[in-house]
């Protein structure tokens, strides 16, 4: 759908600034955007780059052992029986979340998912697990938004990490009501 709607709005724009006189200041718009999504791009990927190597690391430390011991209980409480693999992914991936790092949590979340489908009976349908997992990245739960931070600094803000309180009420309450919806989803249709 996006793929349709964002070139619209696009000729839509060229048009409206060719009829109104405007050309120049699009194309100025235009180059001064690309300067700036480049810039944000190789804040990004040097960010992204340096976490995943921190993820990477831990991964092959023992430092996942005591991680996985501190969120065991948490854990089985949410998720139903696992399998090893699908823990560890699952662990890394909130530890990522947590972290505030979207970009370095994903392919850790398909890691996870990608497990979870193989103990999963109905191939065509999500399992639990699955369902679980999937809300608790979208709700995100983020004690450092790393990214937003280094967004909203290679932006120029003054105070970019003045963001964190309102990103932790709002990733806080949105991981309870999404875990709590979900329970009570898994609930009613076991029934």
């Amino acid at each position: 759908m996006l793929n349709i709607l964002w070139p619209i709005f696009i000729i839509i724009s060229i048009i409206y600034a060719i009829f109104s006189g405007n050309i120049e200041n699009l194309n100025n718009s235009i180059f001064a955007s690309t300067e700036s999504a480049v810039n944000l791009t190789l804040t990004l990927i040097a960010m992204i780059c340096f976490w995943n190597g921190i993820m990477e690391i831990a991964s092959r430390t023992k430092m996942i052992e005591h991680l996985q011991k501190l969120l065991n209980p948490l854990i089985n409480k949410l998720f139903g029986d696992l399998n090893e693999m699908s823990k560890n992914n699952i662990i890394m991936n909130i530890i990522a979340n947590i972290l505030g790092l979207g970009n370095a949590a994903t392919p850790l979340g398909l890691k996870a998912m990608k497990e979870l489908q193989k103990d999963n009976l109905n191939k065509e349908e999500l399992s639990d697990n699955m369902m679980m997992l999937i809300v608790l990245n979208t709700a995100s739960l983020q004690i450092i938004p790393t990214t937003i931070i280094a967004i909203r600094g290679s932006l120029g803000s003054s105070n970019p990490t003045k963001i964190i309180f309102p990103v932790w009420i709002s990733t806080i309450c949105a991981a309870i009501v999404g875990i709590v919806v979900t329970k009570i989803i898994i609930r009613t249709t076991k029934k």
